[in-house]
């Protein structure tokens, strides 16, 4: 991709006035786990719903892929369901969480099932929330406008997203999310509004779009669809929503915030689809999840270019920076911290702060594993969720029904090894089993187990009342 010198101007001052932002705060020879977790707890509204929504949109290339190759089907499966499990999320489970005065997810399965519990819950979590896809998002944008290796990519995409936050952890991060959400929403306006001045408008766009690019579908089965509206379940088990509403100085601004960030998410995932149904006839990329960049090249003059790709650059990083955090907090502070009894009176931040080198490393590995973004994304949720989400439900709204320790491991564990099974089967082309996504059989599971728990809990109770 070439770039004139305005454009990498405009990149080079984005990255130093962002590392200024992020980097220099005033310093102290102790900062607590709360203050470099949770921001002490005193987290505003308006500082709630730029971080949430700056933070939601990493995975930005795949957006313009998707986009690209099956149309509105974008937003049915990437927008919609996470606006319904957010507004489950502020009614519901906002206000609990806060009154918890937990720093993380982890902790929760520790105190309702045990500290071994906490850990197993730790490790699936952090998988979950890997940074790695949007590493690998932010590689792949760098070796397409630079041209350098991918490995070289991958390790400045980590260098670059996270060194500000050793410093000032959730402090940092909020501080560069005023700066990246302006830039994500002003750059694809910007994009848009070329496009359709050298072209149609977007009603006439889509009215000239084929068949299966106004499909909901997007040509694809409806079990698969399916499957990514559960995957929006993730929403109830987000480390990142339980952090920033546990970060708040009181329960209404999370409720609040999760709300009008609905109304900014709706608005940028209508930009998004719109500008990548333009691509979608503007351009033929070889590959699809360059469509946004090869869009912005293609409409937008030298300068507004590199205004466009500093968005690009932004939207990613303030996933990456967010997503880097809250797993270097699971694998320092609720893995080895909770592991090593030598260091369980320590102030665990120096831990997490060696969890954010431990996290780009294997971040950059699992970006080589799975090299796609939207598969990344896709795999790590149809195994993963089903072993998460109803035991973190239970342990959060919390009743009378009794779990020893080996069922709540097993409630854990189970889910996620049919569904891996079923991954690997499929994988593998065995049967008809290949036409079962892994999820369902997972989910499955932990429903069955659940009702087994409860079953077995009433037994007991008239057993010995």
């Amino acid at each position: 991709m070439n770039v004139s010198n305005y454009d990498i101007i405009i990149i080079i001052i984005y990255f130093v006035f962002l590392f200024t932002i992020g980097f220099f705060r005033r310093s102290k020879n102790h900062i607590s786990q709360k203050d470099y977790i949770v921001y002490g707890r005193k987290l505003s509204l308006p500082g709630f719903v730029i971080t949430l929504v700056s933070t939601w949109y990493g995975a930005i290339l795949g957006i313009g892929e998707n986009t690209y190759l099956y149309g509105i089907q974008t937003w049915f499966i990437f927008a919609f369901p996470y606006y319904m499990f957010a507004i489950v999320y502020a009614l519901w489970l906002s206000k609990i969480i806060w009154k918890k005065n937990i720093l993380s997810i982890p902790d929760i399965f520790r105190t309702r099932y045990g500290n071994e519990i906490g850990i197993i819950s730790a490790f699936f979590i952090f998988f979950l929330s890997s940074p790695a896809p949007y590493i690998l998002s932010l590689g792949v944008l760098f070796n397409f406008i630079f041209n350098i290796k991918l490995i070289w990519c991958l390790l400045i995409a980590s260098i670059f997203s996270t060194i500000y936050v050793w410093k000032g952890g959730l402090s940092s991060i909020i501080k560069t999310d005023y700066l990246q959400l302006i830039l994500m929403f002003s750059g694809f306006l910007i994009l848009i509004g070329f496009s359709w001045h050298n072209s149609v408008s977007p009603l006439g766009l889509f009215k000239s779009l084929p068949a299966t690019h106004q499909d909901p579908l997007g040509g694809n089965s409806l079990q698969y669809v399916l499957v990514w509206f559960f995957i929006a379940i993730w929403t109830i088990i987000d480390p990142n929503f339980f952090q920033r509403c546990t970060a708040v100085k009181n329960p209404e601004i999370a409720k609040k915030g999760l709300l009008i960030s609905i109304c900014f998410w709706f608005l940028f995932d209508a930009m998004t689809v719109t500008a990548g149904l333009y691509a979608y006839i503007y351009t033929v990329p070889e590959n699809p999840l360059m469509a946004y960049p090869l869009l912005g090249l293609e409409v937008l003059p030298p300068g507004f270019l590199g205004y466009f790709l500093v968005s690009l650059f932004a939207i990613i990083m303030s996933t990456i920076d967010s997503m880097s955090f809250v797993n270097a907090i699971t694998i320092g502070r609720d893995i080895i911290w909770r592991l090593r009894k030598k260091d369980s009176k320590k102030n665990p931040v120096f831990l997490i702060k060696k969890g954010l080198i431990a996290v780009a490393i294997l971040s950059i590995v699992l970006s080589i594993l799975i090299p796609s973004v939207v598969k990344m994304l896709y795999t790590l949720g149809s195994l993963i969720i089903p072993g998460l989400i109803l035991p973190f439900i239970h342990a959060l709204i919390g009743n009378n029904m009794r779990i020893t320790k080996v069922n709540a491991i097993l409630w854990l564990c189970v889910p996620v090894a049919i569904s891996l099974l079923f991954f690997i089967m499929s994988t593998l082309d065995v049967g008809k089993l290949l036409n079962i996504e892994p999820f369902y059989p997972g989910m499955a599971t932990s429903i069955l187990i659940y009702f087994y728990l409860k079953i077995s809990s009433g037994s007991e109770k008239l057993i010995n009342p």
